[in-house]
């Protein structure tokens, strides 16, 4: 009998086909990577059936496919909707209070079934805390990826000069990290994209055990994402670009992300506006996701189109600088091959970025880059040696960068044929799942002999936390800091408590 596996990937907006890529901050690079996963997990001979669960939407601002209980993917494959909370759409932050209620009814779906998965997947916070409910119900492992971490976007914002009641407000962070803790702490795997993901950034939290973790970085669908321009291509790109641009001969910097303020694109215009040297000798093309009013949009997104308006105008950009308000899925690898033919350079100037699954759809378009010096673009650029590594927050490096990437045509050309070539070699989808399915049957055996959820008792465990912290074994200890306590005092902690909280269901 082949593998059932259980996917839970709850925000944003998931269908089968023409994700709608940059509508907002939710609906970005996990949104591709999960369906990218479905797909192929379905695919292969281990695998008998493979499901997503996301949440149902009926709202007449939205597709009414997302109000779809069932959407097929193909053979063994297919995404589930299930409803919690408003019926609405809303943005991840404001789903905190619905999710026990979608615990409860997937534990129900599940215990119902003759077959339960293999395993669980939960894909962000949100997802993991539901995860970690069920799968400690059902007794089902579970595997989490967090895609990005709540602590480090806390140290990132907290750096940008945001307070934390701004961020708390915003984001509800503490509700996110309690979540992280709490998938980390009952996971039987946890699948990074990058070694400085599982070295720095989950070693902060309490319930991360580095011997569960395993690095598998994403692969890329070569069947899109290929170097040659195909029949109409170029038309499509013009027309799109054609309202902006006075010369679209021009060498392109590329930027495509999601409107958000990590992806910290107010800094990329400031560097293309202080350098004549670049103006003269490129086009800024800044695709940030689709738009209708800006006025009707999330603060935090009207606020980066203001900027965006605000610094075109500022430093007289205009005829320059495109910023086009709509363009469907089949426009963005077009955008990579239209300018990887005019000698252009892909540009991904977050702040942060746990992996960056926009470089490799670049690099195997022929595109090379320049990109953040954090999280994943480090391990790419390693791997690949198709670019350029810059301090984002230090502007004039970002210029010099940008400055330096197209000013040596042989280098430009060795850097393409490096990304083409490393994108063949190791970031495949095949060997992707090949690893992903290899680490899941040797991390997530079933516990024999467990007692079903029903029989368990029902116990109520107090901590004293206060009596805890002045324990011999804790007392003395460094206090925690923003980046999480000290592996001294994390293991004092995680000593004490875990035994207890493992026992929670």
């Amino acid at each position: 009998m082949g593998l059932y596996l259980l996917h839970l990937h709850l925000h944003g907006l998931f269908r089968g086909h023409d994700l709608e890529l940059g509508r907002d901050a939710d609906t970005g690079g996990q949104t591709t990577y999960v369906l990218e996963l479905i797909r192929s997990l379905a695919a292969r001979s281990e695998v008998e059936q493979v499901e997503v669960v996301t949440r149902l939407i009926d709202d007449p601002r939205v597709s009414p496919e997302y109000a779809l209980a069932h959407e097929a993917l193909g053979e063994g494959a297919a995404i589930v909707r299930l409803p919690f909370g408003p019926r609405r759409y809303l943005r991840k932050e404001l789903l905190w209070p619905y999710l026990d209620a979608l615990a409860d009814a997937l534990t129900a779906r599940l215990a119902a079934q003759p077959r339960r998965p293999d395993w669980i997947h939960a894909h962000y916070a949100d997802a993991g805390y539901v995860g970690a409910l069920v799968a400690a119900r059902l007794q089902i492992p579970l595997v989490f990826t967090a895609h990005s971490l709540g602590r480090e976007k806390l140290r990132r914002l907290l750096a940008s000069g945001l307070t934390h009641e701004q961020i708390e407000q915003q984001y509800a962070m503490a509700s996110r990290i309690a979540a992280e803790e709490r998938a980390l702490a009952q996971s039987s795997l946890v699948i990074t994209s990058t070694r400085q993901e599982a070295e720095q950034q989950y070693a902060c939290y309490d319930g991360f055990v580095a011997e569960q973790a395993v690095t598998v970085p994403p692969g890329v669908d070569t069947r899109r994402f290929h170097p040659e321009l195909l029949p109409g291509e170029p038309d499509a790109v013009a027309t799109l670009l054609q309202p902006f641009l006075r010369q679209p001969e021009r060498s392109p910097l590329l930027a495509i992300c999601r409107a958000e303020r990590r992806k910290n694109i107010p800094a990329l215009i400031e560097a293309y506006g202080r350098s004549a040297l670049l103006q003269a000798r490129h086009n800024l093309v800044l695709v940030l996701g689709c738009r209708q009013d800006t006025s009707a949009m999330e603060q935090q997104q009207r606020e980066l189109f203001q900027q965006v308006f605000e610094l075109v105008d500022r430093f007289d950009l205009y005829g320059r600088v495109a910023y086009p308000k709509q363009h469907s899925s089949a426009s963005v690898p077009a955008l990579y091959r239209w300018a990887a033919a005019l000698g252009g350079v892909f540009v991904n100037p977050a702040l942060t970025e746990p992996f960056g699954l926009t470089l490799l759809e670049a690099a195997a378009c022929g595109l090379p880059l320049v990109a953040t010096d954090d999280g994943g673009p480090r391990d790419i650029l390693q791997r690949c040696a198709n670019g350029r590594l810059v301090d984002v927050s230090d502007p004039a490096a970002l210029q010099r960068a940008l400055e330096l990437a197209g000013a040596d045509p042989e280098a430009w050309r060795r850097w393409r044929q490096n990304g083409l070539e490393a994108v063949s070699r190791s970031y495949s989808w095949d060997a992707h799942v090949c690893s992903y399915l290899g680490h899941g049957q040797q991390r997530c055996r079933r516990p024999e002999a467990v007692p079903a959820v029903a029989s368990l008792p029902q116990r109520l465990v107090l901590l004293d936390l206060e009596a805890a912290l002045a324990s011999p074994q804790v007392a003395g200890l460094e206090a925690p800091t923003l980046s999480g306590p000290s592996p001294r005092r994390k293991q004092a902690l995680r000593g004490r408590f875990w035994p207890q909280m493992a026992r929670l269901s």
